[in-house]
C-alpha cells in the first residue's frame, strides 16, 4: 500500500515526503521486514524511540514518531505527530481495508460480564446461524475456529487483521470485549462499532489508571467516539451508568433490574439449575445462574433487538445458552459441590457469594478459596479478603497468579481486610493446589466450595513462568 493512502486524514509533520510502497506496518522493532512503516509509541515499560535505529537497520522505510531522532536518515520518511498509538490504530485499520466497516463490530466494556456476554452473544448468533467472530478474554473465535486469545482486545495491528480474517470468512458480527487499557492507548482507534454496552465499573485496574475517576472516564471515552449510526446501551443500576451516554451521538439505550428503562428484568426464580426470568413481560427459563446473569442475559437480548432479530427467536436461542468457561462452572463429587469462578474483583467475588447465599439451604457450608494476583491494585486485596469471609463459614487464603511480586506478601495485605473474629474462620495456605485439596476435605456431603479468582486460566504466572495450572482440573481430580 502506498504511504499517501496510510496518511490519509492523519494530522502529522513529513520529513523526506515521498510516496513509497509500505509492505508491513509493525511497532515491534523485532519484527520488521523490507519496506516496513515502523511506529515508535511510547509505552507503559518500553518506549519505542530508542528502537528506531535498530528499525531502520532491519528495513524500515518509514518511521512514524512522537520526536524526530537525532540522526535523520536521508532514503527513510519521517512522520512526526502527536500521538503515535493513535496513528497506528488508524493506518491499521486503513491498512487491512477497514474491515470494521465490512461487518457489524459490537463492543462490550465494564468492570464485570464482559467475557461473558461476548461469549453468549456469539454462541447465539451462531445459533440462529450468522457468521460471527468473537473477540475475547479466553479466546478469540472466526465462527468456530479458535486462535489464541493473549489480551482482553489485541494491538491495532491484530485486531484489524483478526477483523480482517472474519471479514474473509463472511462474517456478519463481531463481538468483541473492549478493555479500558486498550481505550486508553489507542488500541480501538480507527474502528467504526455499530454499537456499544455498558455493563457495570467497581474498583479494578487502579494500578494503571491510579483513580476511579480516570478509570471511570476511560470507558466514557469507548461511547463518547461511537457514531451517529452506532446504538450505546448502558446498564442504568450502576451509578455511572448514565454517565456512559451523556456525550454520545450514538442512539441511547438503557437497560435495568431495578428501574424503568427499554429493557427489563424481573428474577422469577434462582436456583443452581438455573434462573426463570420474564424479560420485558416474557417469561424465559435459562441454564445461567445468578442476579449477575440476569444483567448478562438482559444485555444479550437487548443487544439482540437492536441487531433486528425476532424477540421469540432470541428468547428461545437464550434459554439454549450455557455459560461462559470458568464462570460460575460446576464440578460435583463425594456428595460436593464445587464452584470454579473468574471473579477477581471485590464486586465480582461478592457478586458470586451472594448467589451462593441465596441458593444454599441453611445446612450448606460455603468454603471460599481465593487469592489475589501480583504487580496489579495492591488497594483491593484487604477488601477482597473482607468479603470472602464476611459471606462464607470458612476461607482459605491463597496464591493466584503473584507474577514477580513475594505471593506471602499477597497474601500479609489480604489480612489487612480481617479483624481477629473473621481470623478465626480463615485459613492461609500459599500452595494453590493444597489449598483446594484442603476445602475438599473439610467440606461435607451437600457442602459448596468456590474456588474463586482464576476461572479459565491454565496456568499459574509465578515469576514470569506459566506453570500449568486448572482450578477446574485439580477439583475433577479431587472429587472425582
Amino acid at each position: 500500500m502506498k504511504l499517501n493512502e496510510l496518511l490519509y486524514n492523519i494530522d502529522c509533520e513529513i520529513i523526506n515526503n515521498r510516496n513509497i510502497e509500505v509492505t508491513q506496518i509493525t511497532f515491534d522493532s523485532r519484527d520488521i521486514h523490507e519496506g516496513a512503516l515502523f511506529i515508535a509509541q511510547s509505552g507503559v515499560h518500553v518506549d519505542g524511540h530508542n528502537y528506531i535505529a535498530s528499525a531502520i537497520e532491519k528495513g524500515a522505510s518509514a518511521i512514524v514518531c512522537q520526536q524526530l531522532p537525532a540522526d535523520i536518515k536521508a532514503d527513510v520518511v519521517y512522520i512526526k505527530t502527536e500521538n503515535s498509538s493513535k496513528v497506528l490504530g488508524l493506518m491499521a485499520s486503513t491498512f487491512y481495508g477497514n474491515p470494521s466497516k465490512k461487518l457489524k463490530l459490537i463492543g462490550i466494556t465494564g468492570t464485570n460480564g464482559k467475557t461473558t456476554t461476548v461469549t453468549l452473544l456469539h454462541k447465539l448468533f451462531r445459533q440462529i446461524g450468522y457468521n460471527t467472530g468473537l473477540i475475547s478474554t479466553i479466546v478469540n473465535k472466526i465462527n468456530e475456529k479458535e486462535i489464541p486469545s493473549t489480551h482482553t482486545t489485541p494491538d491495532a495491528v491484530a485486531l484489524n487483521r483478526l477483523l480482517s480474517e472474519m471479514v474473509d470468512n463472511s462474517c456478519e458480527y463481531c463481538f468483541m470485549e473492549v478493555s479500558s487499557h486498550s481505550i486508553v492507548q489507542a488500541r480501538i482507534a480507527g474502528l467504526q462499532f455499530y454499537g456499544a454496552i455498558f455493563s457495570n465499573i467497581t474498583h479494578d485496574h487502579l494500578d494503571f489508571h491510579k483513580t476511579f475517576a480516570e478509570y471511570i472516564a476511560a470507558k466514557k471515552m469507548f461511547f463518547d467516539n461511537l457514531p451517529t449510526s452506532a446504538f450505546a446501551l448502558t446498564n442504568i443500576d450502576d451509578r455511572n451508568g448514565l454517565v456512559m451516554l451523556q456525550n454520545t451521538k450514538a442512539k441511547k439505550y438503557t437497560y435495568s433490574i431495578q428501574e424503568i428503562a427499554d429493557f427489563n428484568v424481573k428474577i422469577l426464580e434462582n436456583t443452581f439449575q438455573g434462573l426463570l426470568i420474564n424479560i420485558n413481560g416474557k417469561d424465559v427459563w435459562t441454564r445461567l445462574v445468578g442476579r449477575f446473569n440476569a444483567y448478562n442475559l438482559l444485555a444479550i437480548y437487548a443487544t439482540t433487538r437492536l441487531c433486528g432479530i425476532d424477540e421469540m427467536e432470541a428468547l428461545t436461542q437464550l434459554s439454549n445458552l450455557q455459560a461462559a468457561e470458568g464462570r460460575f462452572e460446576y464440578v460435583t463429587g463425594e456428595g460436593k459441590t464445587a464452584i470454579v469462578d473468574y471473579a477477581h474483583t471485590p464486586d465480582a467475588l461478592k457478586n458470586v457469594l451472594q448467589t451462593i447465599n441465596d441458593i444454599r439451604l441453611d445446612n450448606q457450608k460455603l468454603i471460599t478459596v481465593v487469592g489475589c494476583g501480583g504487580d496489579r491494585d495492591s488497594s483491593k486485596r484487604p477488601v477482597m479478603a473482607n468479603i470472602a469471609a464476611n459471606m462464607s463459614d470458612t476461607v482459605i487464603l491463597t496464591s493466584d497468579n503473584p507474577r514477580t511480586e513475594d505471593p506471602e506478601k499477597i497474601l500479609n495485605d489480604m489480612e489487612e481486610g480481617l479483624n481477629n473474629t473473621l481470623k478465626e474462620k480463615t485459613i492461609r495456605i500459599t500452595n494453590r493446589q493444597q489449598a483446594i485439596k484442603t476445602a475438599c476435605k473439610l467440606a461435607q456431603n451437600g457442602d459448596i466450595i468456590l474456588v474463586a479468582g482464576k476461572g479459565h486460566e491454565k496456568y499459574q504466572d509465578i515469576n514470569g513462568v506459566k506453570h500449568h495450572f486448572d482450578d477446574k482440573e485439580e477439583l475433577i481430580n479431587i472429587l472425582k
